[in-house]
């Protein structure tokens, strides 16, 4: 089985657990949708590229857009278009590899939000493509966003979930990484590419971007986010406002479990 038949069978068997992971991760859903709130507007045609079940896809379709959601897993694309049904709300939706598009019309697209296709091509030049196919898709001026796991995510993961990984031989060697500060492929949910802070916006330089930003999905907030979530809403709401104010700070990048640039195509 090749990497990506293991990845799209990892998202078969989990589209659930994947519909919630969202809403136990409320902080980075939050932040992303504030920053998402910025360009799209209702009526604007979105493309949600592997976009999972749909989160993403069913909140911009609620807010009067004319969302696409494409993803390599068929389970996940028909978990999103039975929500949407459930909801009344309008959704395209069809499985597809990012890293070929031709079966998209090209320049249709306001905004495309990549947020997931990044985790898994262990590739550079799958990467590569992934983002070109995507601007191929984009209008002039459109705005791309792509979300990247960190190199340090599973580092703050061992911290407060499993702290005494550091005590085992080949966890050791994988924390290591916060030493190191490279980009690595390893095991996480599937074989994943996690990529340290530094290195993101070099990779964008070589496509005709303008960058508008690039921050942590988390802010400051991740590592208390499971006690944050217990508090009432207008505690965690001030903790929201407070953490979008400084998440494309430079020195709060490497607390980020996920990293996100958002660009405008240019000619």
């Amino acid at each position: 089985m090749d990497s990506i038949d293991i990845v799209r069978k990892f998202y078969d068997e989990t589209i659930h657990y994947e519909w919630e992971r969202l809403t136990r991760h409320k902080i980075e859903f939050e932040l992303t949708k504030r920053y998402i709130n910025r360009y799209v507007k209702p009526s604007d045609k979105v493309l949600d590229l592997g976009g999972g079940p749909g989160r993403y896809a069913l909140y911009l379709s609620e807010m009067g857009s004319n969302v696409t959601l494409a993803d390599l897993s068929q389970k996940n694309v028909d978990l999103a278009l039975n929500k949407a049904n459930e909801l009344g709300l309008p959704l395209n939706g069809f499985c597809v590899d990012s890293r070929d598009l031709s079966a998209i019309e090209d320049g249709q697209y306001d905004h495309i939000l990549c947020m997931g296709p990044m985790y898994h091509l262990t590739d550079e030049k799958d990467r590569i493509s992934t983002i070109k196919e995507c601007l191929k898709k984009l209008k002039p001026n459109g705005t791309i966003f792509v979300a990247f796991v960190s190199s340090y995510s599973f580092v703050w993961d061992y911290l407060i979930r499993n702290p005494e990984f550091i005590l085992d031989d080949e966890r050791k060697s994988q924390l290591n990484i916060i030493r190191d500060d490279v980009d690595f492929v390893g095991q996480g949910f599937t074989d994943n590419f996690f990529v340290t802070p530094k290195n993101v916006l070099p990779f964008f330089n070589q496509f005709k971007l303008e960058k508008l930003h690039l921050l942590n999905c988390e802010s400051f907030l991740y590592l208390r986010e499971t006690d944050l979530l217990k508090q009432p809403a207008e505690v965690v709401t001030a903790w929201l406002d407070l953490a979008e104010q400084v998440c494309e700070r430079e020195d709060l990048l490497s607390l980020a479990e996920h990293i996100m640039f958002i660009g405008k195509k240019i000619e």
